[in-house]
């Protein structure tokens, strides 16, 4: 499939390409901002370049998924990233990961993405679900998920496993009737 690109206001999210394992490694080599991410903080160039072959295998799995680059229309590197995975076709869901750099937040620019990448999920994937897990102490992620209509379900208890120990995780979802992202 082609490679869907998304245009918001102040964003295109792209395709991550090789040439955006630098910027990768250093939005995932930030140790203090991964500590929420889900797996530990990236330390060298190479598991960066992994991690772009990862995202554009995303694409040609069994339960496919897309990973898109964030970045600013003025110019510059890609400052974060946003994917729909593990969707499962026969149910209409997927999972919801995203992060930004570090210098970026506080600006909305998550949400605008946000916005952009799950109407696209409600359009073109026909979801139905789109589920998150986020961790019990990322306060900002949480309310920004919920000022994009997501629920909380519940903590699930001890879920994820990173940085040497086992983390509880808070399960949120967006239902397509619930959302204002696209029309019922």
């Amino acid at each position: 499939m082609n490679f869907p690109i998304l245009h918001t206001q102040r964003l295109t999210l792209r395709e991550i390409l090789m040439d955006d394992a630098p910027t990768l490694l250093d939005i995932h080599g930030d140790a203090d901002a991964m500590r929420w991410y889900g797996t530990d903080p990236l330390s060298t160039l190479e598991q960066a370049r992994q991690m772009v072959e990862k995202f554009a295998g995303w694409r040609s799995l069994p339960a496919p998924g897309v990973r898109w680059g964030l970045a600013l229309n003025s110019g510059g590197p890609l400052i974060g990233s946003i994917g729909l995975f593990k969707w499962n076709t026969g149910w209409r869901s997927c999972a919801l990961g995203y992060e930004l750099a570090r210098g970026q937040q506080g600006r909305g620019l998550m949400a605008e993405g946000l916005r952009a990448a799950l109407a696209w999920g409600f359009e073109h994937m026909a979801l139905n679900r789109i589920e998150a897990q986020v961790h019990p102490d990322n306060l900002a992620s949480l309310k920004l998920l919920e000022r994009l209509d997501f629920k909380v379900e519940g903590r699930a208890r001890q879920a994820g496993f990173w940085l040497d120990r086992y983390q509880d995780l808070i399960n949120l979802s967006l239902l397509r009737e619930e959302s204002a992202l696209t029309a019922v």
